[in-house]
């Protein structure tokens, strides 16, 4: 089966990882039912890759800002670049301050303190510029959710991985949860949970793509057009159709993100 109305809310494009055969992939997307790309950057030249997107496609908008894993010593080298294209946010098609966040997976990360000064700093630029965030949360979910809720922005908890009772609080924020490829995954049980208990009007589609490509084709590189192996098993999950997932989605991206089909 055919779907359309695919929108997905994250992505990664100008990852290397497509290098060989980006302007290939790009140009059948629309093809398979998408209608729609958030490019995320994580680095400055993520970023920039990302705007340049957009600019050439119709249907990519950007995403800027810098990963937790990316921050470096210091925030004096990215911060002002970073405001820099925000400043020229409607010329650059930029549509929210991501990805972003926290993550306490890996020991060799930033530490926790200088990971929480950098998300706080662009959670502030995104007041500052009144656009949503997409947030990243690995294994930092009492930090998360804290700082949510200090700021209190319009955004995303892209690939959630928290609990229903976190999801909820993450709702109560007027936020939305994002599902991708980790609900196909075998032997998971919070994302399923998630995906059942999540209101319609606050799910997101997406892939993370090149990463997280689902069952079947886990191991893969992923791109959009692999969102319907997910948005099948969050439908089983809510005895609804497949579709209607992917038309709740776009509605809710085009919502936050301010696009419209």
């Amino acid at each position: 089966m055919s779907y359309t109305n695919i929108f997905d809310s994250h992505a990664h494009y100008d990852d290397e990882a497509f290098d060989a055969d980006r302007e290939t992939v790009l140009a059948q997307l629309p093809q398979k039912g998408i209608c729609h790309v958030i490019d995320c950057g994580a680095n400055l030249s993520g970023c920039q890759k990302a705007v340049e997107l957009a600019l050439k496609y119709s249907y990519i908008h950007a995403a800027v800002g810098i990963h937790p894993e990316e921050i470096g010593d210091s925030m004096d080298a990215w911060l002002p670049e970073l405001e820099a294209m925000l400043h020229v946010k409607e010329k650059n098609k930029i549509v929210a301050v991501g990805e972003i966040g926290l993550d306490y997976h890996f020991a060799e990360n930033p530490p926790r303190e200088v990971q929480k000064s950098a998300f706080a700093a662009q959670l502030e630029l995104a007041a500052r510029y009144d656009l949503p965030v997409i947030i990243h949360d690995r294994e930092a979910h009492a930090d998360t959710l804290e700082l949510l809720q200090k700021y209190r922005p319009r955004g995303v908890v892209h690939c959630f991985s928290g609990s229903v009772e976190m999801m909820r609080e993450v709702l109560a924020l007027g936020m939305y949860i994002g599902l991708g490829g980790a609900v196909t995954f075998k032997n998971v049980k919070t994302p399923l949970r998630v995906a059942a208990a999540v209101p319609l009007d606050r799910l997101l589609n997406e892939t993370d793509c090149p990463y997280m490509a689902p069952v079947p084709c886990r191991g893969t590189r992923c791109d959009s057009s692999l969102i319907p192996y997910s948005a099948e098993v969050i439908a089983t999950a809510r005895c609804i159709t497949a579709q209607e997932v992917l038309d709740a989605g776009c509605r809710n991206a085009q919502a936050l993100f301010g696009v419209s089909v």
